[in-house]
């Protein structure tokens, strides 16, 4: 629902609370909140038509930090409550916000359940590969070997793949950002916002206080040129400070060649088609991981797919026009019924 041309244009101040924002100094979590912020204003969408939907973890705090309706429920549920909400209110606009721990452990079955049903819910998760609010321990995504306080001789699991999940349960918006990349991260915000159908976007967030500089070797500034790779749709896989490096494909296997050795140009390259029609160079690219490979970042795979909240919508009007408007009363006294004295 776009807002009233005449009324007052909506800043990120608007979106801001009168809470006192309760995370570690220095947490990514800071970055990301001044991002969503600062886009909120640019959907047109009044604040009383946003929901933010949280469980439990340090990410969970976030709808008390924004000046919309929110609901900080229980862990692992958000996406569940966010899903009862959608259908139920499908005109609002429906954040899930939510953590490597909160989402991938507990919350595990319920989010791969809500990005399959494709409702028009955009999903946050933040992945500091550490469980930040209980003090340090391994999470789902933490890496093998990682020795944290459960974990103090090193973590004998395997971590998850967060895009490997959302790829899997056929959600059509999956993209990934960094949490010190404000420019990148607040147009991936925007362009999830602007996604019909469930968006989920993995954000590198970093934990000063129980997994510093997690990313660091390929995030920070100086080495981000080099480490990383921007997936643009349509565009080779170009990376590097002098944009002399790039990913081309060997077999089904991704290949880090330096343009010009070898004859090697652009045309030898692998390019990024985010709307293919099967996620298969998606899932190839969400398993390229530093330091063997540049770490991608941005929209992994878009595609069009019917909305839940308005197959059930079409569904209800299609049943109310042959049977007529339903009745609690009617149905409570509808089939076989008992009277207890």
């Amino acid at each position: 629902m776009p807002v009233d041309a005449k009324g007052p244009k909506l800043t990120r101040a608007d979106f801001a609370t009168d809470q006192t924002v309760r995370w570690c100094p220095g947490c990514g979590d800071y970055a990301i909140l001044a991002q969503v912020q600062k886009v909120m204003p640019e959907l047109g969408i009044p604040r009383e038509n946003i929901v933010f939907v949280s469980g439990i973890g340090c990410s969970s705090r976030f709808p008390y930090y924004m000046n919309t309706y929110g609901f900080h429920s229980i862990h692992g549920r958000a996406p569940t409550i966010a899903t009862g909400l959608k259908v139920s209110r499908p005109e609002l606009s429906v954040w899930v916000v939510t953590g490597d721990g909160d989402g991938l452990s507990i919350g595990g079955n319920h989010l791969i359940h809500a990005m399959r049903r494709n409702l028009d819910l955009k999903i946050l998760l933040f992945n500091n590969r550490i469980y930040g609010l209980t003090k340090g321990q391994y999470s789902p995504t933490s890496e093998f070997g990682k020795k944290t306080k459960s974990s103090p001789f090193g973590t004998a699991e395997q971590p998850i793949n967060p895009l490997g999940v959302a790829l899997a349960s056929e959600c059509t918006f999956v993209a990934r950002s960094v949490d010190i990349d404000t420019h990148h991260l607040s147009s991936m915000v925007e362009r999830a916002a602007a996604h019909k159908g469930t968006a989920f976007i993995e954000i590198y967030q970093n934990c000063n206080i129980f997994n510093d500089h997690a990313f660091d070797s390929f995030a920070a500034r100086e080495v981000r040129s080099d480490q990383m790779v921007q997936l643009e749709h349509g565009r080779p896989l170009v990376f590097g400070k002098d944009r002399n490096k790039g990913i081309r494909l060997r077999g089904v296997h991704p290949e880090v060649v330096t343009l010009g050795e070898n004859g090697v140009t652009e045309k030898d390259l692998l390019v990024h088609d985010e709307s293919a029609q099967e996620p298969t160079l998606a899932y190839l690219l969400s398993r390229m991981n530093h330091p063997d490979y540049p770490v991608p970042v941005g929209v992994f795979y878009r595609a069009e797919r019917p909305r839940l909240e308005e197959i059930v919508e079409q569904q209800s009007i299609q049943a109310t026009a042959r049977l007529g408007a339903g009745s609690v009363e009617r149905l409570l006294n509808s089939g076989a019924t008992w009277t207890v004295t």
